[in-house]
């Protein structure tokens, strides 16, 4: 896991000088289409969540998380003949995203497979496949895979905004930032230390990045066996919010600018108010670092792409976490790579 970690820049890069020519056949695709649908599972749902978020802040283009069970379970008769339909699988071989994304092409939709595998099934059924370019992957917990999957969802909302290209210059920014977070480790142990101290983990963040919170709160269950909760702060405050208590540690993900911001730095302080055990700060800006107990500085990124980067600090605290707690990082226990979502045969 470590080693993927490291592999990240050149891996992000690779995948965007790979998909960025594809832009213009992306947005051919997408004519005549007035929504956008995903289909994914896992670390793959939560980059899914990104490209919700960045087609309709960025490109204006409505956006929306399918259900795979509609398709596969259900077999529902919906009309897709507006709708392109983004399948997302590591893999490309996940049989649930695979007869998904079928589905969809059969009730008219339009679909792109987002996959590590261009000889993958999801691949060769789909109208265009945008191929990751993240080398092989061994450890069971998706970095590289990921972060890839987040450039992919970049390329795409670029090129379905009114003008592509305008993401252009962020984007070339965003290997250098991985290396130098990567490099500095700033926060990192202390922050898997203070992780350590408790058993009660509660992941937040909002917006753009909050599927860079899920993802954090995904890797912490499946790494270190931490029972987590990853909520949005808005919903976090609709109850959730009063189970925090002294056995309780709180991990924040926010961007350096941005709308969310602010309600994020004031979660840390409430959240200290309530009696944390602490609270644990990724990315943010000076106000929000001040806010929390330990921080974990970000990538000097804006909103819009500063997820591609911001789950790297999250993934090297998992990382540091694991051992620390005496855990194979790379073999998660009852984990494997390609993960079929139901029996074989139901």
């Amino acid at each position: 896991m470590a080693r993927e970690i490291a592999e990240q820049p050149e891996a992000i890069a690779r995948t965007l000088e790979s998909l960025l020519p594809l832009r213009t056949e992306l947005k051919t695709l997408a004519e005549s289409r007035r929504v956008v649908l995903f289909v994914a599972r896992g670390s793959s749902d939560n980059a899914a969540i990104y490209g919700r978020y960045l087609l309709e802040v960025h490109a204006g283009v409505p956006g929306g998380l399918a259900a795979p069970s509609v398709a596969t379970h259900y077999h529902s008769d919906l009309d897709l003949s507006e709708a392109l339909v983004v399948s997302v699988s590591q893999s490309g071989e996940t049989a649930e995203i695979v007869e998904t994304q079928a589905w969809a092409a059969a009730h008219g939709a339009r679909t792109i497979a987002v996959t590590n595998d261009g000889g993958s099934a999801l691949a060769g059924a789909a109208d265009l496949a945008l191929v990751t370019q993240a080398g092989a992957e061994l450890a069971v917990p998706a970095t590289k895979s990921y972060t890839t999957q987040l450039a992919a969802m970049a390329v795409l909302a670029d090129a379905l905004a009114a003008k592509p290209g305008t993401l252009d210059a962020d984007l070339d920014r965003v290997p250098g930032e991985v290396q130098r977070l990567i490099e500095r480790r700033e926060g990192v142990d202390e922050a898997a230390e203070r992780l350590a101290s408790t058993p009660e983990t509660l992941v937040s963040g909002r917006g753009i990045t909050f599927g860079t919170a899920l993802e954090a709160a995904l890797k912490l269950e499946e790494t270190c066996l931490r029972p987590v909760r990853g909520l949005s702060y808005a919903d976090l405050r609709h109850g959730p919010i009063a189970v925090v208590d002294a056995e309780h540690v709180a991990l924040l993900v926010s961007a350096a600018d941005g709308p969310m911001v602010s309600g994020m730095t004031e979660l840390a302080h409430d959240l200290r108010r309530r009696g944390a055990a602490a609270t644990i700060g990724i990315g943010g800006d000076a106000g929000f670092a001040g806010a929390v107990d330990v921080c974990v500085p970000g990538p000097a990124l804006r909103e819009l792409v500063a997820p591609l980067a911001l789950v790297v600090p999250a993934q090297l605290t998992v990382e540091a976490l694991a051992r620390r707690l005496g855990l194979d990082p790379d073999a998660p226990r009852g984990l494997s790579k390609v993960t079929q979502t139901d029996p074989a045969g139901s």
